[in-house]
């Protein structure tokens, strides 16, 4: 019995820790241009990409992308080396038109959908995240190789010439 009850009280910790970790992951009362405005400045002067990632709390696949990227080790070093990441809020209470706007609305894409931007803003890709999945969650290899696909770096036209 005393087994059960401490069990019970670890998954309801847990639910508890879940929901209040995934609560905030996207927040509709941030404006998303202000949001974008800020990514790209300091993107700029850090000499970084942005990685938007355009969704809502209500969204499981947009919760299970995140925590992929954060508890994949070689995912999460390469997105804290290379992008500033911002989480852009869809939702009933704020659908950021402006922003989806600004990005070339991106949410026909589903969601969570990926923008990728540099430093000027300039939008370079927008990628359907459903190609990066496997199974319940997401493909690790595939993952890296569209971050790595889109750093400063490797969109670098010095790097390319003879």
């Amino acid at each position: 019995m005393k087994t059960v009850s401490i069990l019970i009280i670890l998954c309801l910790n847990f639910t508890i820790l879940y929901a209040q970790e995934n609560k905030n992951l996207y927040d509709p009362a941030i404006d998303g241009i202000k949001q974008l405005d800020e990514a790209i400045s300091k993107a700029n002067s850090e000499k970084k990409h942005v990685f938007v990632q355009v969704g809502g709390n209500w969204c499981p696949w947009c919760i299970r992308f995140n925590k992929f990227c954060n508890e994949t080790p070689s995912v999460d070093s390469i997105l804290k080396a290379n992008f500033v990441v911002i989480h852009l809020n869809y939702s009933k209470e704020n659908k950021n038109i402006k922003s989806l706007e600004k990005l070339g609305h991106p949410e026909r894409f589903g969601f969570p959908v990926i923008v990728i931007l540099n430093g000027k803003g300039e939008r370079l890709h927008t990628q359907d995240s459903g190609l990066l999945e496997k199974e319940k969650s997401y493909d690790p290899e595939k993952v890296k190789t569209f971050l790595n696909n889109w750093t400063s770096e490797a969109v670098n036209p010095e790097n390319y010439k003879e």
